[in-house]
């Protein structure tokens, strides 16, 4: 497993040794271990997420204001373009984003750390995304950035208008939304 900084040294990319012959494949998708060792800390997962979504769907940027979530994503069917943006009010990187396209075939993974705007669309026919995440879904906590909010430029790659659900549409933009604080680990 290969565990890199992205331009956010907090977000990772990670990528998974691929054991494959004509029979099909192997590997592990996570490893507390071999994490651990890379990371410098040790995340305790409480909650796995399966999402299914059609092409052009697009879902975020979603955090909790309260009960933040790391989250571990991946994509076990079609492709996806995954962001991530520090909302964390006084980190070095508040307001940036990093972007990583997750497919069923790249089998590539992001660590996203509590405090940080989540977002991803689907660039497939299709796409089944997964998650692991360090804290429990809390609706009352739960909001949402503005997908297209100017101040971030966030470089989509898709065509056209994306399919959004009532609640990311009337998200906010960054500098109206309610923001955590910075914590370093």
């Amino acid at each position: 497993m290969k565990i890199t900084p992205t331009a956010i040294p907090d977000v990772l990319l990670i990528e998974p040794k691929v054991f494959g012959d004509d029979r099909g494949f192997f590997f592990e998708s996570f490893n507390l271990r071999v994490f651990t060792e890379a990371a410098g800390f040790a995340p305790t997962f409480v909650q796995d997420n399966h999402s299914r979504s059609v092409k052009n769907v697009l879902r975020g940027l979603h955090y909790q204001i309260m009960q933040p979530q790391g989250k571990l994503v991946r994509v076990v069917a079609g492709e996806v373009f995954d962001v991530a943006v520090d909302i964390r009010k006084g980190s070095p990187t508040f307001g940036r984003w990093v972007g990583e396209v997750l497919s069923v075939d790249n089998k590539k993974q992001l660590w996203i750390p509590p405090g940080f705007a989540h977002g991803f669309v689907v660039l497939s026919e299709f796409a089944e995304f997964l998650y692991k995440t360090t804290d429990y879904w809390a609706p009352e906590h739960e909001r949402c950035v503005r997908w297209d909010d100017a101040e971030l430029a966030i470089a989509w790659p898709m065509q056209g208008e994306p399919a959004l659900s009532a609640k990311d549409a009337a998200g906010l933009p960054l500098a109206a939304s309610e923001l955590p604080e910075y914590r370093s680990r």
